[in-house]
């Protein structure tokens, strides 16, 4: 192990092996500090279109498209009591499919074409403690599974640690947890399942419950059905003490819902049930003097439109845009700060506003689930709804910015056709639409634009 580089990153996910792999290939000095050993388990297997083009920027498209993973052209919804597909070959989106990963290999793969770039990636090591100078990220105590411990200095520190944060959660502690989707999910992995009917090729499935939560149907290349069960945390515990297991609340679910039941008839359950809770958090601030943080180290949205990954991969070639401009000398840092802290919260407030808005159509309309996904005027305070909403929906000069009527200007926005779609779901307004890459120099964030050829620089707009 150095004891010196000039970037450190803590976790070896989506995120870390995304900013790691960017910063190598520009001949930048990285570190990566993974605890854990890949490849491993973790959730989160549906992909976004929207992902495709970073993966050409990583330089990465060639090798997941190779591995075999299902490929994703779509969506099939049974929700809020109506039917509809959603294909990705639509003009205007940033790709016509997507991927339903085995997050193991997916995420293994990426961090394997990190240290392919020049990282220098060390797995089975624990950060225990980062120093400050001065308000100043400048050393990580680490120790390895071998009994070994160190210290490595650095001159810029990317966490991404995810929900664990060993900076954000640890050492700042300015996370703020959001009363909306404070949710639980049980899952597991069927075999010889039948394929979704009427749906895309590889789509992934979303089905509203009569009354309390959601189900997710993920086909994947091992032939295995990834389904989910996501609910609030009162109403499962409810149904936990009725049915007496998390498994027979889990299967009782699965008989609830019409488009899903069918699919498992003559399948089985192949794994036991892993169990999470879901809470919506974001920290007040998503970088500082010295450090970024990315993807769940800095906010974490909510299952429901598969937007994690995503947004990991997103921050990280942000984060990855702001460390390669500032050590070139082409952007100070605080410039740099203010366009990741803009950029990346915008592109969470736009998500967490449009999930609250699918949300709004649950089934359940009189539903204690319905309520509790519904962003609180708690919620709202410190978000700048107008502002987001100006993000997602166009041709708003008519709408005035009060806070306790905006997200019910924006749900019937949002539910109202756009030309060309139909009247189903959010009418037409996807995620690819929300999370658009700050590419334009006519739409700038703080100043600034990203730009990705030949790699992830900000540039400054031209001044009149």
């Amino acid at each position: 192990m150095r004891q010196r580089t000039e970037v450190l990153v803590i976790g070896g996910g989506p995120a870390g092996s995304t900013a790691a792999g960017l910063l190598a290939r520009q001949g930048i000095e990285v570190t990566l500090l993974e605890r854990d050993h890949f490849p491993r388990y973790h959730v989160g297997e549906s992909l976004l279109p929207s992902l495709l083009p970073l993966l050409d920027v990583l330089g990465a498209r060639e090798t997941v498209e190779a591995h075999g993973f299902v490929r994703k052209t779509g969506a099939l919804y049974g929700w809020g009591g109506q039917e509809w597909s959603l294909g990705f070959d639509e003009p205007g989106r940033p790709a016509a499919y997507s991927f339903q990963v085995i997050r193991s290999e997916f995420d293994h793969l990426l961090l394997s074409h990190a240290r392919h770039q020049g990282a220098d990636v060390r797995e089975g090591v624990t950060v225990r403690r980062i120093d400050f100078e001065d308000g100043r990220p400048t050393a990580a105590l680490w120790s390895d599974e071998g009994g070994r411990q160190g210290r490595i200095t650095f001159g810029h520190l990317i966490d991404a640690s995810g929900r664990a944060g060993v900076l954000a959660a640890r050492r700042l502690r300015d996370r703020r947890f959001h009363d909306v989707f404070r949710n639980v999910a049980a899952w597991g992995y069927w075999r010889d399942a039948q394929p979704l009917p009427r749906a895309p090729e590889g789509a992934i499935g979303v089905f509203s419950l009569p009354q309390h939560g959601w189900l997710w149907a993920i086909p994947l290349h091992d032939d295995t059905l990834s389904v989910g069960l996501v609910t609030d945390k009162i109403s499962f515990n409810k149904a936990r003490r009725t049915h007496g297991s998390i498994e027979a609340v889990y299967h009782r679910a699965l008989t609830e819902q019409p488009l899903l039941s069918p699919v498992l008839d003559q399948a089985y359950l192949s794994t036991g049930l892993k169990v999470e809770s879901d809470y919506s958090y974001v920290s007040r601030n998503f970088c500082g003097p010295g450090y970024f943080l990315t993807g769940d180290a800095a906010c974490f949205l909510d299952p429901l439109l598969s937007t994690g990954v995503h947004l990991a991969m997103y921050s990280a070639t942000l984060t990855a845009a702001c460390l390669a401009s500032i050590r070139a000398g082409d952007i100070d840092e605080e410039h740099a700060r203010r366009f990741y802290q803009n950029a990346y919260r915008h592109a969470y407030e736009r998500l967490l506003i449009l999930v609250s808005a699918f949300y709004r159509i649950h089934d359940g309309r009189d539903s204690y689930f319905r309520t509790a996904q519904t962003l609180s005027h708690r919620d709202q305070q410190e978000l700048r709804l107008h502002e987001s909403f100006l993000n997602i929906i166009t041709g708003t000069d008519d709408l005035h910015d009060s806070r306790h009527s905006l997200l019910d200007h924006l749900h019937t926005a949002l539910t109202r056709p756009r030309p060309g779609h139909s009247d189903h779901g959010l009418a037409g307004h996807g995620t690819s639409d929300m999370l658009p890459l700050p590419t334009r120099p006519d739409r700038p964030t703080a100043g600034l634009y990203l730009d990705l050829n030949p790699h992830p620089r900000l540039r400054h707009t031209a001044r009149p």
